[in-house]
C-alpha cells in the first residue's frame, strides 16, 4: 500500500509535547513524570505526555477558579465571547490538515476520515456555540396570588455562569468531543479544566495552543 506523508506541522508538534497547559502557560507536571503515547498503526512511541496527577489537577482547578473569579471571561459580553469562539473555529479550520494528521497519528483513524468528519464537526461545534452565547436567556413571569387580589407581581430568572467546569473526553473522537465539551461551557461564561484521554491527548493539546 502507498504511504501517506504525515503533515510536517503534525510531526513537529507531536515531537515537542510533554507539558500541561495550566493558567495559560505550558508547565511540567508537579512530579516531572511523563508517559508515552503510541501510534496505534505501528505501535511506535510518538512522544511523551506529561502525567497529570492529583497536585496537577488541584493546580489546574485553582487556576481556572482564579480566572473565573477575577478574569475577564465571565464578565465579558456574550457577544464578545461568541466572537472569540468563532475566531477559534476559524483558527481550527485554517489548521485543519494538521489536526487531521494529528488525529491519525494519535488515534489510528485515517487522516481522510478525520478531515471529512472530526475536524469539520469540531469547527461546526465551536461556531454553533459561538452563536448560542447570545441566546442564553432567562424568563419573566406575571404572577398572581390569592392573598393579594388584583395585585400584579413580576418574577424573573437570570442565567449566570456557574464556575469551573470539569470535562473528561474519551479516546474515540478526541478533537470533536473536546469541542462539544468546551463550546457550551465557554459560551456560557464558565472556565474549564479539560482532561483528554491519555491514549489520544495530542489534538486537545494542539487546540490549547490555538486557544
Amino acid at each position: 500500500m502507498p504511504t501517506i506523508e504525515v503533515h510536517s506541522g503534525a510531526k513537529r508538534f507531536a515531537s515537542e509535547r510533554g507539558k500541561l497547559l495550566i493558567g495559560g502557560r505550558w508547565v511540567d507536571s508537579a512530579s516531572g513524570d511523563t508517559f508515552p503515547t503510541f501510534d496505534p498503526s505501528t505501535g511506535e512511541v510518538i512522544t511523551q505526555v506529561a502525567a497529570g496527577l492529583k497536585e496537577d489537577v488541584d493546580r489546574a482547578v485553582a487556576a481556572a477558579r482564579t480566572a473565573f473569579e477575577s478574569g475577564p471571561w465571565p464578565r465579558m459580553t456574550a457577544d464578545d465571547r461568541g466572537k472569540l469562539l468563532w475566531g477559534l473555529a476559524d483558527l481550527l479550520e485554517r489548521n485543519a490538515e494538521e489536526f487531521a494528521h494529528i488525529e491519525a497519528l494519535d488515534n489510528g483513524k485515517s487522516a481522510g476520515m478525520a478531515s471529512f468528519m472530526d475536524v469539520p464537526t469540531a469547527v461546526q461545534a465551536f461556531r454553533y456555540y459561538a452563536g448560542l452565547a447570545t441566546k442564553i436567556q432567562g424568563n419573566t413571569m406575571n404572577l398572581s396570588v390569592p392573598y393579594a387580589p388584583g395585585a400584579r407581581f413580576l418574577a424573573y430568572t437570570l442565567k449566570q455562569p456557574i464556575g469551573v467546569v470539569g470535562a473528561i473526553v474519551p479516546w474515540n473522537f478526541p478533537l470533536m468531543l473536546t469541542a462539544w465539551k468546551l463550546g457550551p461551557a465557554l459560551a456560557a461564561g464558565n472556565t474549564v479544566v479539560l482532561k483528554p484521554a491519555e491514549q489520544t491527548s495530542l489534538s486537545a493539546l494542539r487546540l490549547g495552543v490555538l486557544i
